[in-house]
Parts: C-alpha cells; sequence; structure tokens
C-alpha cells in the first residue's frame, strides 16, 4: 500500500492470552506474532504498544510545533526591537 510506503505502518496491537499479535491498520497485511510465558505479559506489552499520544499532541506542540515560526518571527524582527 502507497501510504504505507510513504507515511509508514500504523501497527496496532492486542493480546490473545499469552500471544501478542500486531497488523497494520490500514489493511497492507503487514503483521506479526510472538508468545510470551503468561497472558499477563503479552496484556502489559500490548498495552504499552499500542498506545497512541494523539491525546497528548496539544500539550507538546506549543514547544516544539511553534519553535519554527518563532525562530522565523525573530529573524524577521528588525534590529532595533
Amino acid at each position: 500500500m502507497f501510504t504505507c510506503r510513504v507515511l509508514g505502518h500504523r501497527l496496532r496491537f492486542r493480546a490473545e492470552g499469552p500471544v501478542l499479535r500486531w497488523e497494520c491498520e490500514r489493511g497492507c497485511g503487514a503483521g506479526g506474532s510472538k508468545t510470551y510465558d503468561s497472558a499477563d505479559a503479552a496484556g502489559r506489552y500490548a498495552a504499552a504498544f499500542d498506545r497512541q499520544d494523539r491525546h497528548d499532541l496539544g500539550k507538546r506542540a506549543p514547544l516544539i510545533g511553534l519553535l519554527p515560526l518563532r525562530l522565523w518571527r525573530s529573524l524577521r524582527r528588525p534590529r532595533g526591537d
């Protein structure tokens, strides 16, 4: 799939007993599995890997996201300011 080649896979993780499974959310066919010693361990890994940080995006954006804008404005500002 072209989108996965350009942007990378959007992997989703889930635990099925002691087996951790992952597959691309876009349906390109990428995926795999790994077996752990316990279902608890597989569940912890699935929860950790499947986390998306989209809900925290606004909290981090001003520092990193606006940095190019801040630099641009500082370069355009007259020297007397």
